[in-house]
């Protein structure tokens, strides 16, 4: 159900989108959704949420640096590659959040702080040893996810860039952009 739900939001929207609509594509009656969410509104933040939750779940797995080069570079490539390997639900993630409930907007931003707030850190901890150069590193770092996330619209696997390769130019970029 929540990988119908994810593929049918993030083709159509979640406004066009019914359960009844998800229930035809998981092949039951719509009623027997309701066994499994009160409602689409919860199934949204569920999706949301799990993304969110592996996202930062994931982030803590990764090895840690300790200069803050490394410390940009390790999120920059982490952030390109996750995301990648989930463009629906990244889609979602960015385009729905204004169809939540403000309760539920409330959570989803909190945890999209947690993990904005990761990079916002490394970015004042580089500026404050003089290795970055950044007026506000809140302005940066949501420049910086903005970029990273367009990777997700236009890079295919098999086109003329490998993985490796766009995760360099990007890395180069982000480099760039703050010392």
């Amino acid at each position: 159900m929540r990988e119908a739900a994810l593929a049918l939001f993030a083709q159509h929207g979640y406004a066009a989108v019914s359960m009844r609509r998800i229930a035809q594509e998981v092949g039951v009656q719509a009623g027997a959704l309701y066994n499994y969410t009160p409602d689409k509104q919860s199934l949204l933040f569920d999706l949301m949420q799990g993304h969110m939750d592996d996202l930062l779940n994931a982030r803590s797995q990764e090895p840690v640096c300790t200069s803050a080069l490394a410390r940009l570079e390790a999120f920059s490539r982490f952030h390109i590659r996750f995301h990648l390997e989930r463009p629906q639900a990244v889609f979602i993630s960015y385009m729905e959040l204004r169809n939540l409930t403000p309760r539920n907007f409330a959570v989803i931003e909190d945890l999209r702080r947690r993990y904005e707030g990761e990079l916002e850190t490394i970015l004042r901890d580089g500026r404050d040893i003089g290795a970055f150069h950044v007026a506000d590193t809140k302005i940066t770092t949501l420049a910086i996810i903005a970029m990273l996330n367009g990777v997700n619209t236009w890079y295919r696997s098999g086109g003329r860039l490998s993985l490796p390769e766009v995760e360099a130019i990007y890395w180069d970029m982000v480099r760039k952009a703050v010392t």
